[in-house]
């Protein structure tokens, strides 16, 4: 597809390195001109410097030419105007990046009515609720939802004190009565599709795919479980921490942000009247401390500083606060948290790319695909797709050990009638009208016919 980008900061260079890498033909849009060489003389894709509300900067890129234009500026409404002059001048799709929390759901479907923004995003209301996500089930470190939440898919670290460890799958199976898939291995950086002879070991990022209601007993089978949080302190007073704040409040946690701008500390008052905001330094030893780390469940650091987040969840982690999230946006740092003890890190402009990438795999399904939801997993080695299948009869009606699947494809689930959740053995089949659920390794899928040579 033809895709223009508006807007070349963090979001913008991660979603144009996850496009190119998808296939797709990239122009990029961006004011600075600095910003603009540094992006074409890393990828290859077009720079128009400009701005991206010009019409003759928009015509210059091509836009009555563009299958999809995201705009992700640091205005929202530049963003918005961006979008509707795009729409306008022909581009078949628009995405804007509007942050601003004032934007309520209700003015939010207004505009994109009336300026015809096929989709917006909003990355700190998204990694908000992936932390959400991992707060309501600690034991992981990433928690994915497929076909409105019938099927659920973690990724966690196994660390020796954990009873599976040293266990072959089929072993595990017998002991364990909850109907579950390890669906992939993540061990020395290299992603596995394991058979029933696979043996785990400490050290394993293990991906598990089960019903919601089973994955709490199946983690307290397995000696893994751990309680929801109940008392959780934020440090820093970010976007982020308004939209988690507001979830935890909402579901009855209880909710501590430490925030050090006094100014900025009155207004998430008036905002948060159920969480409480302690004026001072996260970075404060001494003050987190005084405000209870020792006692609270969860740690999240979401400071505008990545090397400050470190450092706070690492001293979290030496009081034991039993689940630390770190907020990391620089990708040599990410890469680094692994060996610095951070078991749980989000990135807002990963899991934004994430998102987008899934919506262009989206919209290819009027070109032949029938990619419904994609995740990325294990480090980005690795995808979950949810297809929903047609009348393709190499695949329908068949047990899934006699179709010739291909290696580092795995069916990870299927759900029938909307709701019946299946984790298919070799006996099952997929029938038309199923949700399935595959996991591909270090491949890409466009859609469900390709997991068969």
């Amino acid at each position: 597809m033809n895709i223009i980008i508006a807007g070349c900061g963090k979001i913008g260079n991660t979603l144009i390195a996850s496009l190119v890498s998808e296939g797709h033909d990239v122009t990029a849009i961006d004011e600075s001109l600095q910003a603009i060489d540094e992006i074409t003389n890393t990828y290859d894709v077009i720079g128009v410097c400009g701005n991206a509300t010009d019409c003759d900067t928009l015509e210059e890129a091509s836009v009555y030419d563009a299958d999809l234009f995201i705009a992700v500026t640091g205005s929202d409404e530049l963003n918005m105007l961006a979008c509707f002059l795009a729409k306008k001048i022909g581009a078949a799709h628009t995405v804007a990046r509007i942050r601003n929390p004032e934007y309520n759901d209700r003015s939010l479907g207004f505009m994109r009515q009336h300026l015809d923004i096929s989709m917006s995003i909003n990355p700190e209301k998204l990694v908000a609720q992936e932390i959400y996500n991992i707060l309501r089930l600690p034991s992981a470190f990433k928690v994915e939802y497929f076909s409105r939440r019938n099927l659920e898919m973690i990724e966690l670290k196994l660390k020796p004190e954990h009873q599976i460890c040293e266990m072959n799958l089929m072993k595990l199976r017998e002991k364990i009565k909850e109907n579950f898939l390890v669906s992939a291995v993540m061990r020395n950086g290299q992603v596995i599709i394991p058979d029933g002879s696979f043996v785990l070991k400490a050290g394993d990022v293990i991906s598990i795919a089960a019903a919601p209601s089973d994955m709490q007993k199946l983690l307290k089978s397995m000696g893994m479980l751990q309680k929801g949080a109940k008392d959780v302190i934020l440090l820093g007073g970010s976007k982020i921490a308004y939209y988690l704040a507001k979830m935890l409040t909402a579901s009855g946690i209880n909710t501590k942000i430490v925030e050090k701008d006094l100014e900025h500390c009155q207004q998430l008052s008036d905002l948060l009247p159920k969480a409480v905001i302690i004026h001072g330094d996260g970075s404060h030893q001494d003050l987190l401390l005084e405000e209870g780390l020792r006692s609270v469940d969860s740690c999240v650091s979401l400071t505008g500083i990545d090397e400050e987040n470190i450092i706070i969840s690492i001293f979290a982690s030496s009081h034991n606060v039993p689940k630390v999230i770190t907020k990391i946006n620089s990708d040599e740092l990410c890469k680094m948290s692994d060996r610095l003890g951070l078991d749980c890190v989000v990135s807002p402009k990963s899991v934004t790319s994430d998102v987008i990438v899934r919506y262009a795999r989206a919209l290819q399904n009027s070109q032949g695909s029938n990619v419904e939801t994609m995740y990325k997993i294990m480090d980005g080695k690795a995808e979950v797709l949810e297809f929903k299948v047609g009348t393709d009869a190499r695949l329908t009606d068949i047990p899934l050990k006699n179709l010739k699947i291909k290696q580092g494809i795995l069916v990870a689930g299927i759900i029938r009638a909307g709701k019946v959740v299946i984790i298919p053995t070799g006996d099952d089949v997929i029938k038309q009208g199923d949700k399935v659920i595959v996991l591909a390794a270090n491949q890409r899928l466009d859609d469900l016919s390709h997991i068969v040579y």
